[in-house]
C-alpha cells in the first residue's frame, strides 16, 4: 500500500471514535486531511459534530466539507482532537510542526479530554530527533532569540544545528500566528522534559514541537494492518 493509503486507513480507524455531537479538534497536516474528508463524507450524511480548526489551512477544508466550525472561545472544552505527527515514540511523546500549525494544534490538543495521533508506520521511533524539531519564535529580536535557543539546547544535552524556516520565495515562513520558525536538527532528543522545559524559559520563544503528554491514544497504520498505543 502507498503511504497516502496508509494515512487513510488510520484516519478511518480513528473517524470511528466519532459520535454525535461531540467537539472535535481538526488537526493539520496529510495525515489528518485524510480525517477531515472523511468526517465530511460523515456529516453530509447526516452526523451531527462541531469542529474547531488548528490552521487556516483546515478551516478552509472544513468548511469546504461542510463541517460546522466554532472557535475555542465558543467551545473551550472539546471532546476530541485528532491530529497527525511527524514522529512518535511508544510512550506517545511526538514532534509536530512540520506544517507550521504547532502552536495552535498544542492549544487544541490541550483543551481536549482526548488526543488521538494518526499516522502512517514511519512516523514511529524508538527516539525523537530525526526530524527537525520546530521551535516558533517571534521576528523580533531574533538574532538573540536564536543565541538563547542554542544555549537552552546545550543546557538541555542535545545539540545539533539551527536554521530560519524559509518559504518556497526564500523569505521567512511565516505561520498562520505572524512567527517564524527555527528547525533544530538535533538528531536525537535523549531528555525530551528538559529539553522542552528548558525551550519554554527563552524569551521569544512561542512554542516549540514538543508534545509531551498531551496525547493519550495513537492509530499507526502499517503494511500488516493497524497498531494501536495508549487509550483510544
Amino acid at each position: 500500500m502507498s503511504a497516502d493509503a496508509l494515512k487513510r486507513d488510520a484516519a478511518a480507524r480513528a473517524l470511528a471514535l466519532v459520535e454525535p455531537g461531540m467537539r472535535l479538534g481538526l488537526g493539520t497536516g496529510s495525515t489528518a486531511k485524510h480525517f477531515v474528508a472523511l468526517l465530511g463524507e460523515k456529516v453530509r450524511g447526516g452526523l451531527d459534530v462541531v469542529g474547531v480548526p488548528t490552521s487556516e489551512a483546515t478551516r478552509a477544508q472544513a468548511e469546504a466539507e461542510g463541517i460546522r466550525l466554532a472557535t475555542l472561545d465558543e467551545f473551550p472544552e472539546l471532546d476530541l482532537t485528532v491530529d497527525g505527527a511527524d514522529e512518535l515514540d511508544d510512550a506517545l511523546n511526538l514532534v509536530k510542526g512540520g506544517g507550521g500549525a504547532l502552536l495552535r494544534e498544542k492549544i487544541v490538543a490541550a483543551a481536549s479530554r482526548r488526543m488521538v495521533v494518526i499516522a502512517d508506520a514511519s512516523k514511529r521511533v524508538a527516539t525523537l530527533g530525526a526530524f527537525p524539531l520546530p521551535i516558533e519564535v517571534v521576528p523580533f529580536g531574533l538574532g538573540a532569540t536564536r543565541r538563547a535557543v542554542e544555549r537552552a539546547i546545550a543546557a538541555a544535552g542535545a545539540a545539533g544545528t539551527l536554521g530560519l524556516r524559509n518559504a518556497t520565495d526564500n523569505t521567512p515562513y511565516l505561520t498562520d500566528g505572524g512567527h517564524f520558525i527555527l528547525d533544530a536538527r538535533l538528531g536525537r532528543i535523549d531528555a525530551p522534559d528538559a529539553l522542552a522545559a528548558a525551550l519554554a524559559t527563552v524569551p521569544g520563544v512561542v512554542e516549540h514541537g514538543l508534545f509531551l503528554g498531551l496525547a493519550t491514544g495513537a492509530v499507526i497504520a502499517t503494511e500488516d494492518g493497524l497498531v494501536t498505543l495508549g487509550d483510544l
